[in-house]
């Protein structure tokens, strides 16, 4: 995941992004037939992430940043349909993936950092076009939590200790147990039990 990380600026500093993918395209750039908003909804239930994390930052005075982002993952065969769901949606980048250390094919990801962004556009055409699995109370939260962010609640302590909660309450909904131990059985690789 390494490769990835290095390709999530945007900024055109080379030293950042590996010099083997190519630069992010905007919605700009990209000239696709917008698609159908239910199709995308359906998308999202099943390829969407919406992700906050918190990661160290020195200047910041609590010493900890609050990053939240939507994406979809797809194999780079599959660009095109992410071109579209940018071009419906209005906003976000697509971004080059590399996975080679690990064997696989060439990822394309496309992303959504701007909070203000996902306010103007993400979250009035979720809240117009309704996801229809349980992914729809992740995004509640993490529409809850962006909208905190805007309003810069995430800057006092009961802002960040409630997007603390929030983000542990909608991780309950993913694929990972949380602090729980995988007891793996005995196993050949055919899968017939030893």
């Amino acid at each position: 995941m390494q490769e990835v990380s290095r390709v999530r600026s945007s900024k055109s500093d080379s030293r950042c992004r590996n010099p083997r993918l190519r630069a992010p395209l905007a919605k700009e750039q990209i000239q696709a037939k917008k698609l159908h908003p239910q199709y995308i909804a359906g998308f999202i239930d099943g390829e969407g992430s919406f992700v906050v994390s918190f990661g160290r930052h020195k200047t910041l005075k609590r010493g900890i940043e609050i990053r939240v982002e939507f994406t979809i993952e797809l194999r780079a065969d599959d660009r095109e349909i992410l071109y579209r769901i940018l071009k419906t949606i209005g906003c976000g980048k697509i971004y080059d993936a590399s996975y080679e250390r690990y064997g696989w094919y060439p990822h394309v990801k496309y992303k959504i950092t701007s909070t203000k962004d996902m306010e103007k556009y993400l979250i009035p055409f979720l809240d117009k076009t309704p996801l229809q699995a349980k992914k729809r109370k992740v995004y509640r939260v993490f529409r809850e939590i962006v909208l905190m962010v805007r309003r810069k609640e995430h800057l006092t302590d009961k802002g960040f200790k409630k997007i603390f909660r929030l983000r542990n309450e909608y991780r309950k909904y993913g694929k990972k147990r949380l602090k729980t131990a995988r007891v793996r059985e005995n196993r050949s690789p055919g899968g017939v039990r030893q």
